[in-house]
């Protein structure tokens, strides 16, 4: 967000445009919250398959396939 927030007003500047505040603030702190939130709970979802093969797998077999 940073980087967005330095690189689109540079970015307006080259071509002589000055942008509004609308652009450069797309996403407002009440927003990021449900979004970071949402992003764990799917990257939980998704570990939770291989979490489960690797703790019901046998110690010397994930070893060898290592």
């Amino acid at each position: 967000m940073a980087l967005h927030g330095w690189v689109i007003p540079a970015m307006g500047d080259s071509v002589g445009l000055r942008l509004p505040g609308s652009v450069t603030a797309v996403y407002h702190a009440a927003e990021l919250l449900p979004l970071a939130l949402g992003g764990l709970f799917i990257a939980t979802l998704g570990v939770l398959l291989p979490a489960g093969w690797a703790a019901r797998a046998r110690t010397a077999t994930a070893l060898r396939t290592e």
